[in-house]
């Protein structure tokens, strides 16, 4: 080889070489894990020195704001740099507080305290789950001592919410009385709190008060309608099949809250009668000796003995004689029986069922042997009616209905609600691009192989057969060339060479004797 091809050759092995050491150091690097993201500048600055602190290999995507390790020590990075405060998430609490110098003005401590207070309140917000990042921005005017100048503190927060979330009403009270709450003098309809898009939440919980919506109450009622659902679907399943049925529920729920208090008077019936007082009160006065005649010592007489009426009957019509009075009797009586009395005093509790409606759907049943579907027959649907009626505690009273149609389902609809096709089951693709990864390496080296490395040792062993088919070739050139010399020139040289040794023995006799002696001693050849 020539000094041209000798440099390609080794070019070519040290870039086969370093293709082959990259391609081990890809496969071999473990897979990276976002630790933080969404992060600011000042944030990940910090988090970048910590890790390089801690020799901790990093990766920095999403234009600054995300910072990846390796995947195996996600859990274990996050867990050491909350120990040492981060992030602190680019708010400002109470730890500033911790700096302050001596001599600070008033001012200076008031707004420093204001700083503080809505980064706390700011972090309390972004605890939420459906909270990405929260600014609370507070206007506390200064104290003073007239009552006509007093104004009252006023917020405003700013939430910005996660990508498909969504912040309920109470949830928005909720943010709104922890503001309120955390500032003195500060009432909940001072503060105002809008999300990312600039829309006034705030207000929309507060209409909701107004028109009597409350979220509990909405959130029960679709929970007795899933309920009713998944009892139906749940005792029709085995019938028709669980992707053969679908059911919806409408349920009127009586939030009303009443109570009543009713007080009943029953007459008495005669043996039931029970007397609670009674008093009696009885006069009478009978006929006796007046005063008659004249004062004096004749007309106090005794008087005469009494006649009993029986012995001596009065005659009808005649005048009393003897100056007697006649008998007069008085009674009076006042009996109070208990009055039979009823108190009764009901409290309806709230979220009462009034009525239900169920609407169920039921898919043809499929017939192998004619390969179509077909509808159930009259006694199936009283079945499935029947069943329908009792999961959901059909009353006719109440005035609820129960509908159930046999129908065929649409061919799209039975592929939506199919299983997960194995081609999107997440461990399969996992699996998949760890196999591709290891294949790739496999064509990478293959095609080394093919390509480079095995025409290199083809030149390689090319050119070694080469030279020793040259050195062969001239050796038995030379040595068929001697012989032929020999023969012709042995005559020739016999002289040349004898005077040579002639010589030889002159100059140097000790190696002509050691020849000799060789010879002499030596066996025969």
């Amino acid at each position: 080889m020539n000094a041209t091809q000798k440099l390609g050759t080794l070019v070519a092995i040290a870039l086969v070489v370093a293709l082959f050491v990259a391609g081990l150091l890809w496969a071999a690097e473990p897979p990276y894990g976002v630790v933080f993201a969404n992060l600011s500048e000042k944030d990940g600055g910090q988090i970048v020195a910590a890790l390089e602190q801690q020799n901790v290999p990093y990766r920095i995507s999403g234009g600054g704001s995300a910072i990846m390790v390796p995947a195996d020590r996600v859990h274990e990075v996050r867990l050491r740099l909350a120990s040492q405060g981060l992030p602190q998430g680019g708010l400002v609490g109470f730890e500033v507080m911790d700096t302050q110098k001596l001599g600070v003005s008033q001012f200076a401590e008031q707004i420093n305290y204001q700083r503080a207070l809505e980064g706390e309140l700011a972090r309390s917000i972004q605890s939420l789950a459906a909270v990405r990042g929260a600014r609370v921005h507070l206007a506390i005017p200064k104290q003073t001592a007239f009552l006509r100048d007093e104004q009252r503190p006023t917020a405003s927060v700013l939430v910005a919410l996660h990508p498909g979330r969504r912040l309920e009403s109470a949830q928005v009270a909720g943010i709104v009385h922890l503001v309120s709450s955390s500032v003195p003098q500060l009432t909940p309809s001072s503060v105002n709190v809008i999300d990312q898009d600039g829309n006034l939440i705030s207000e929309e919980a507060d209409v909701g008060k107004m028109v009597g919506l409350d979220p509990s109450q909405i959130k029960y009622v679709r929970e007795i309608e899933q309920e009713y659902r998944r009892r139906v679907e749940s005792i029709l399943g085995p019938m028709v099949g669980a992707n053969n049925v679908r059911a919806q529920v409408t349920a009127d729920v009586d939030f009303t809250q009443t109570e009543q208090v009713a007080e009943t008077y029953n007459p008495n019936p005669t043996p039931r009668t029970a007397i609670r007082s009674q008093q009696t009160a009885e006069t009478s006065s009978g006929a006796g000796s007046g005063a008659i005649g004249v004062p004096g010592a004749l007309s106090n007489q005794p008087p005469v003995p009494a006649t009993a009426p029986i012995t001596n009957p009065s005659v009808p019509g005649a005048s009393t004689t003897g100056g007697q009075a006649p008998i007069n009797v008085s009674k009076n009586a006042t009996v109070n029986y208990e009055v039979d009395k009823t108190v009764r005093h009901t409290k309806e509790a709230p979220g009462i069922v009034r009525r239900l409606a169920v609407a169920v759907v039921v898919n043809h049943r499929y017939d192998p042997a004619k390969n179509k579907s077909i509808p159930l027959s009259d006694t199936e649907m009283k079945q499935a009616t029947a069943l329908a009626q009792e999961a959901v505690g059909f009353s006719k009273e109440r005035g609820d209905t129960v509908n159930v149609a046999n129908v065929s389902f649409a061919r799209l609809e039975q592929e939506a609600v199919a299983d997960l096709p194995i081609w999107k089951d997440p461990w399969l693709i996992t699996t998949a691009k760890e196999i591709g990864r290891w294949l790739l390496f496999a064509v990478i080296a293959w095609l080394l192989w093919t390509r480079a490395f095995k025409p290199l040792f083809e030149m390689f062993a090319a050119a070694a057969h080469r030279v020793e088919a040259e050195q062969t070739a001239a050796a038995e050139a030379a040595s068929v060339g001697g012989a032929e010399s020999r023969h012709a020139n042995f005559g020739r040289n016999y002289d040349s060479k004898l005077t040579q040794a002639r010589d030889l023995a002159k100059q140097d006799p000790k190696l002509v004797a050691g020849v000799i002696k060789e010879w002499v001693g030596g066996e025969p050849r």
